[in-house]
């Protein structure tokens, strides 16, 4: 018997969906009568969806699919911990940028010399993260 999301602790208080025209007022109805809005995409972002979509490629890509899932537990720890390293301790390659998304903006990143530099595992080494030693 599997449990619902709110009896193993979670639940959802927004759904997010396109403009479909099959989702209508009776759908979004339903979702508000279990206590969730619903928040349709702007319109004048009609690509919204593919970020999204890029960001399940990428974590499949780099992370889940190189792992053995043991269960569901299991699954949300390696998300949780995913999340960490996709916004901290990562560059955006596509952007030539050498800071990740949550990096303090006022540091500037300079070449390091290699005897400074720290590695630091994550996945059991599936994921290399650099970082100035202290």
């Amino acid at each position: 018997m599997k449990a619902t999301s709110e009896e193993a602790g979670a639940r959802f208080t927004c759904l997010i969906r396109d403009r479909d025209a099959k989702f209508t007022a009776a759908f979004d109805t339903v979702y508000a009568s279990i206590g969730i809005r619903t928040l349709p995409i702007t319109p004048q972002a009609p690509r919204m969806n593919a970020y999204a979509e890029r960001f399940a490629r990428t974590i499949r890509a780099e992370c889940t699919d190189r792992m053995l899932i043991a269960g569901e537990q299991h699954l949300r720890v390696i998300l949780s911990d995913y999340i960490g390293h996709y916004n901290t301790g990562r560059s955006p390659r596509a952007m030539a940028w050498p800071c990740a998304p949550d990096d303090a903006p006022d540091v500037i990143a300079f070449p390091v010399p290699a005897a400074r530099i720290q590695l630091r595992a994550r996945f059991a080494g599936l994921i290399s993260e650099y970082r100035p030693a202290a």
